[in-house]
């Protein structure tokens, strides 16, 4: 209120200056005191002159006299006046002639002060003058009377906001402390989704541990088969038919290694990592294991879109999200039947009338990639079709399901910003598709398993070997040694870190994380680089590669093969790192 009503004042001056022909004028206040005059406002005043304040006597002085009585004052030769307290004031200010008028209070309140014209030189205040100024002195009277009173209810205003800021501030802690609770409760809603997820997954791969033993025995009565006939060949001299067998047994291994990367990835704990994904070749990669899966009374036909494009996804969720929809449609197929795994490219379109049904559900328009299982299983009623994403629903007798298939998977499909769509006929089968938004960039989400790089020639260079398992640490020892590497070895993290911190020259540390003894890869790996910190490492374990680093996050020059590899990608790794 206090710099609105300033301004004012000060806007008054000028006007008031300005309508009787001269620009000096200010407006003295009388404060709550009754006895001190301030200068409010003023125009045309040397610097220090507004905010200047002196007391008045009752009967001596033409201020006192004027808010008394209510009469202007005015004099023609103020160096000669005396009945002014702001004489000097005046004087110094090189002021010739003063009218002062009083601004009454309003509501029998006292007067607010004076409203004084001054000028520079002699003048004569005319009646006409007086008039104006009085006039005027009212209208200002009653200018500072709304303000004041704006101001009485500014200062209500302000002991309510003060009162409304304490009820918002407590109500702010309860909201606080209300929300903390709930995210509490979220937190271990979390905690309760991510222990059935995994339930999920681990019911996922019960479903295929059956058919996994009858296969893994198979593979390896390939490769034991393979090296007895290699063994009996040899001894009979004839080594040309070697080849054969070890493209046997090789095969075989590479069948069961891709099946055991397999199952890792389903049954491990991971927090989502979406990735641009080509969803053919991730398909393509589980075909194996869908057909274990259903077993030799489904039969199964893919048919894959040509320029199928990228979508944004975390493809070890995908490839879950696949294999439950496959278990599901085994399910619905007791007696056998047809199974179609389709990919294609879809755009929903930008606009819909409200007279369109709704073959696009909620999704929203734009381009995306789609996977549909089909199959020709006994179908759902529309009564099952209404509740079959609900948590906990399930057609399944009882233990044999948990009812969370196709709601993590209708989660993880949300997660991804696509949405999923069911048609099912009681007695003709279910089509499930899965619309996942197209993504433009490189796919990442699946490597090449088959490709191998080839070792180039070797100059040199010391590997050390950490690796707990005496056939395999020779196998790979000699593998480098052939290839021209000089190599040191270790069969445990104590051992190894001793020859660490030796002045011996050492440019690669190749280390099994799972090591025995108090020390794990992961350990020895970070002494070393203690001791060493450019020092290379090469991690090798028979785990899925995020579950081998998940405590720590790889550092530069540190990389992870999964076992079992060929000793040709062992060596070109290890040459590629040394070089670079």
């Amino acid at each position: 209120m206090s710099e609105d009503l300033d301004e004012i004042l000060t806007e008054a001056c000028r006007l008031a200056g300005q309508a009787l022909g001269t620009h000096l004028a200010n407006v003295v206040e009388l404060r709550p005191d009754g006895k001190t005059l301030l200068v409010r406002a003023g125009v045309g005043w040397k610097p220090g002159v507004v905010g200047h304040a002196t007391v008045i006597a009752e009967h001596d002085t033409s201020e006192g006299h004027v808010l008394r009585t209510g009469e202007p004052m005015i004099s023609t030769n103020i160096a000669t006046e005396k009945r002014f307290k702001y004489s000097a004031l005046l004087i110094e200010n090189n002021v010739r002639a003063v009218a002062n008028v009083v601004i009454i209070g309003g509501h029998g309140k006292p007067p607010f002060g004076i409203l004084q014209i001054d000028s520079h030189v002699p003048r004569q205040f005319t009646e006409s003058d007086m008039l104006f100024l009085r006039s005027y002195a009212n209208l200002l009277a009653s200018a500072v009377d709304r303000i004041r009173s704006i101001g009485d209810v500014r200062d209500a205003e302000a002991r309510l906001r003060a009162v409304l800021e304490e009820n918002v501030a407590d109500r702010t802690r309860e909201l606080t402390e209300a929300n903390a609770k709930l995210q509490a409760e979220a937190i271990q809603r979390g905690r309760v989704e991510d222990t059935l997820r995994q339930s999920l997954k681990m019911e996922a791969v019960g479903q295929l541990t059956g058919g996994l033993a009858h296969d893994f025995n198979n593979l390896l009565a390939s490769v034991s088969g393979s090296l007895e006939l290699m063994r009996i060949r040899t001894q009979q001299g004839r080594t040309a038919e070697l080849q054969r067998y070890i493209d046997i047994a090789m095969k075989s291994v590479d069948r069961a290694a891709a099946l055991t990367q397999r199952l890792l990835a389903f049954s491990r704990r991971q927090n989502v990592d979406p990735k641009s994904t080509d969803m053919n070749k991730l398909i393509s990669g589980l075909k194996d294991l869908f057909k274990r899966t259903v077993g030799p009374g489904i039969q199964i036909e893919t048919r894959m879109a040509a320029n199928l494009w990228p979508t944004l996804c975390d493809p070890n969720q995908l490839e879950n999200a696949m294999l439950n929809l496959v278990i599901n449609a085994r399910d619905a197929m007791p007696d056998g039947g047809r199974l179609v795994i389709e990919t294609t490219n879809s755009v929903f379109p930008d606009r819909r009338t409200r007279a369109d049904p709704p073959p696009w559900g909620e999704g929203a328009a734009g381009e995306y990639v789609v996977l549909t299982i089909s199959d020709t299983g006994v179908g759902m009623s529309p009564e099952v079709i209404a509740r079959v994403f609900d948590p906990f629903f399930t057609t399944k007798p009882a233990g044999e399901g948990t009812g969370l298939g196709l709601t993590m998977t209708h989660r993880f499909v949300q997660q991804s910003s696509g949405h999923m769509l069911v048609s099912s006929d009681e007695g003709q089968g279910t089509k499930l598709s899965i619309y996942l938004p197209r993504h433009i960039g490189l796919v990442d989400g699946i490597q090449e398993s088959s490709a191998e790089a080839e070792p180039a020639a070797v100059r040199g260079g010391v590997v050390l070997i950490v690796e707990d398992e005496q056939e395999l640490r020779g196998i790979i020892a000699e593998a480098l040694l052939e290839t021209g590497f000089k190599v040191l070895v270790s069969e445990n993290g104590q051992s190894g870190l001793q020859i660490v911190e030796s002045p011996t020259p050492i440019d690669l540390l190749l280390t099994d994380v799972g090591l025995p003894g108090g020390m794990d890869g992961r350990q020895l790996a970070h002494a070393a680089r203690e001791h060493r910190p450019d020092l290379k490492v090469l991690f090798v374990t028979g785990y899925a590669e995020s579950t081998a680093v998940r405590d720590s996050q790889m550092e530069m020059g540190m990389e992870v093969m999964t076992k079992p590899f060929t000793l040709a990608a062992l060596t070109a790794k290890v040459l590629g790192m040394i070089s670079r």
